[in-house]
């Protein structure tokens, strides 16, 4: 069940050290679930004694300009140009590294105003616990800052047709409006192979019946007897 298997990484964060802010990455294809994923995880951290802390790439956004500075369809723009990195470290995950401040930004600007945002500054337990959602966050340059990291592994044909559902134009895969984000997401794939880095690898393309593919640390499986679960902290 879906709650089971969150409840596992949520036991899984719980266990890490927690003498500084624990940083989780939830990654995955657009339309991969990755936002759903992270508000089940905090609710089922919250209450646990760790402040969570949840944000997203998406508050990271480069300015228009800069997006799509290689033409409003070009993959290698998405790939390359959609995020503002530098700001994103400074703001968020380098004062929520080990020796930082501690005292963080959760958003920098907004794409659809195309216009900063002035977040207000906050400043983190030592055991907070961030948890973080967006594409591409196994880029060579991102890899470094998780603790623990997830990747949902989802079909195109399944999470193109997810966003449609929101809004996000066609259902489907192969339509040239979707050029730009399926095969900018095709070079992240190819690039920096997120199922190798992620702590945990996850089939989330039935969305009541998502399971396991790789743990990197062996630490569960499928097989796991799930008596525990049920008396687990979340």
């Amino acid at each position: 069940m879906r709650s089971e298997l969150v409840s596992k990484i949520a036991n899984r964060i719980l266990d890490l050290p927690s003498e500084n802010v624990t940083r989780v990455a939830i990654d995955g294809v657009d339309g991969a679930g990755k936002t759903h994923f992270a508000d089940e995880l905090a609710s089922c951290l919250q209450g646990q004694g760790r402040p969570i802390i949840r944000a997203s790439v998406d508050a990271f956004h480069n300015p228009r300009s800069v997006r799509y500075s290689q033409g409003s369809s070009s993959p290698e723009g998405f790939y390359r140009n959609s995020y503002n990195y530098p700001l994103l470290k400074r703001l968020l995950l380098d004062p929520l590294s080990s020796g930082g401040s501690r005292r963080f930004k959760k958003a920098a600007f907004d794409h659809r105003l195309d216009s900063p945002v002035d977040a207000p500054q906050e400043e983190a337990a030592s055991s907070a616990i961030l948890l973080f959602d967006g594409i591409f966050l196994h880029r060579p340059e991102l890899r470094e800052y998780w603790d623990f990291s997830i990747f949902l592994d989802v079909d195109f044909s399944v999470s193109i047709p997810r966003g449609a559902q929101r809004g996000e134009g066609s259902a489907d895969p192969v339509a040239p409006s979707n050029r730009r984000y399926v095969e900018g997401q095709r070079l992240y794939l190819t690039e920096c192979q997120p199922w190798k880095h992620a702590t945990v690898v996850i089939d989330n393309n039935v969305l009541d019946r998502p399971h396991f593919k790789k743990d990197a640390a062996y630490y569960f499986n499928e097989a796991t007897d799930f008596a525990a679960i049920r008396s687990s902290r979340c």
